[in-house]
């Protein structure tokens, strides 16, 4: 690693950046420094101007006005090899990963080491394995990426900024699909290139982590720089308000009483996913918000992906008391029974489709009698974004060009659009502000009012015990407890997850 300056002169300066989509402008004469050996926390809603910012100074976008300067001088980055040349890493929010490449191929893609003419593989492998320890992945170097689950995914994109022996690393949601374990060993890494003078910026709305992890915190709000302040002085609530410009109210709804005599809306039972789950049974009666906890790796996507249709599965499912067949995720959809993925960018959204499109493909018959009504979609497009609060530039924009947390609103919309009478989440706040994540909270709370039966997996604990009025744990493939009332804590969820306490027989 190449040494850095030590003399005050910020690793980073950013002088009245301009950045304009069009006739959009998303960034207003943004200023601020990052010095060296300095952890940032970069603080916003969605919307606010973060990610473009942090793709400036990474070289994938190019500011309309002002400058950015690197160790006191002006640059022009031609793109993102030029900003690695210099030691700027970027680990984005959504995976840039080549599936069909190895994690290897991947980490040292377009970076490769080589002995004169030929590619010298073994030290990309050597190099490759030494990266995945640091990040606690236990796969092998050459393993495909499109193997890997979206946690580990998520590894390998930090291995290969690791192994790019960055000065300067962006980490945009780094822990968002992370369990404790996994990230008690990022944050060790974070504070180990701190020692060695690397400057973090950390944009996180984990507002526990920026509080245990960061020096600095520095908010932007509506594309604006708003100000700074040092996280010993600021409380989680503090900075929250510092994001909106308004005080924020509890974060959690209050709990509706769900009718224990009712039947339940969704059972099921002795569900085994080949590879992934075995011989899972529950059920969650409408009304009832039902919290799936579990480590990566546990199965808990991959049960609910084989319950639906997306897996090979074997069991029995009752929807309202009769047994069902679901062969795909369609059949679910039509039955009642929406899905929204974890992976917003591979599973759940068309990035180069409009908003349109995307928000009415899963209730398609309603607007093609028998052909399609694109203004009646337009109606509903224009309500679904007023009622989410998704921010785009136009209703016409395409779904790659919004913030992750407008993503992630579109997809909630885009599942509730058919009228579910059972939804599961998966991971549905993912990448979303602390503003958003109330919205969307109390909108999970007035749906399961409405009577719908609720399931959302998450790996946000706090999140769970928030939210839900159970809570299942799973470890290695097993439905291990089932937790509700005083039991509902982190410290009883992880025991669980991790083997250290078992249901008594």
């Amino acid at each position: 690693m190449s040494p850095l300056p030590q003399n005050g002169t910020p690793t980073v300066a950013f002088e009245g950046i301009v950045k304009r989509f069009g006739p959009v402008e998303v960034l207003h004469g943004v200023s601020f420094e990052l010095e060296p050996g300095r952890v940032y926390g970069l603080l916003g809603e969605n919307g606010a101007g973060k990610s473009t910012l942090m793709k400036i100074l990474a070289g994938y976008e190019a500011p309309s006005e002002g400058r950015v300067l690197i160790d006191g001088e002006p640059v022009v980055l031609a793109g993102s090899r030029d900003a690695e040349a210099k030691g700027i890493v970027l680990i984005h929010q959504e995976f840039n990963l080549a599936e069909d490449l190895t994690i290897a191929g991947n980490i040292f893609l377009g970076h490769e080491r080589r002995r004169g003419w030929l590619l010298d593989e073994g030290t990309m492998l050597e190099e490759a394995r030494t990266a995945l320890a640091q990040v606690g992945l236990a796969r092998s170097p050459d393993t495909p990426v499109r193997r890997l689950i979206v946690a580990e995914k998520q590894l390998v994109e930090i291995a290969k900024a690791l192994a790019r022996r960055a000065r300067l690393l962006i980490m945009d949601e780094p822990t968002a699909t992370l369990t404790p374990s996994e990230v008690a060993r990022l944050f060790a890494l974070i504070e180990r290139m701190r020692t060695e003078g690397v400057t973090v910026v950390y944009i996180s709305h984990k507002l526990d982590e920026v509080e245990r992890i960061t020096d600095e915190v520095i908010v932007m709000r509506d594309g604006r720089f708003v100000g700074r302040a040092p996280t010993a002085s600021l409380t989680r609530h503090a900075m929250a308000n510092m994001m909106v410009g308004r005080e924020i109210a509890d974060l959690f709804p209050e709990k509706i009483v769900v009718d224990a005599s009712v039947p339940p809306a969704f059972e099921v039972e002795n569900v085994t996913v080949p590879g992934w789950a075995a011989d899972v049974s529950f059920a969650v009666r409408p009304g009832e918000i039902l919290g799936f906890a579990g480590l990566v790796g546990a199965g808990r996507t991959e049960l609910f992906e084989g319950i639906l249709g997306l897996r090979p599965a074997s069991g029995t499912v009752r929807l309202g008391g009769r047994p069902v067949t679901l062969r795909s995720l369609g059949e679910a959809t039509r039955l009642g029974i929406t899905y929204l993925s974890e992976d917003r960018k591979g599973k759940g959204l068309h990035l180069d489709f409009q908003l349109r499109p995307n928000l009415t493909l899963m209730a398609l018959e309603r607007y093609a009698r028998p052909f399609l009504d694109p203004g009646a979609e337009q109606s509903a497009l224009a309500k679904a974004v007023a009622e989410f609060g998704i921010r785009a530039g136009s209703l016409n924009a395409r779904v790659g060009s919004l913030s992750g947390g407008n993503q992630q609103k579109l997809a909630l919309a885009k599942v509730l659009h058919p009228h579910p009478r059972v939804l599961v989440l998966d991971e549905p706040t993912r990448g979303v502000d602390i503003g958003a994540k109330r919205e969307i909270y109390f909108l999970i709370e007035r749906l399961a009012r409405q009577g719908l039966a609720i399931i959302v997996i998450s790996s946000e604990l706090i999140e769970l015990i928030g939210l839900a009025h159970r809570v299942a744990v799973m470890r290695a493939g097993r439905l291990v407890a089932t937790v509700s009332g005083e039991e509902m804590t982190e410290e009883t969820m992880i025991s669980y997850a991790t083997g250290a306490r078992h249901v008594a027989a």
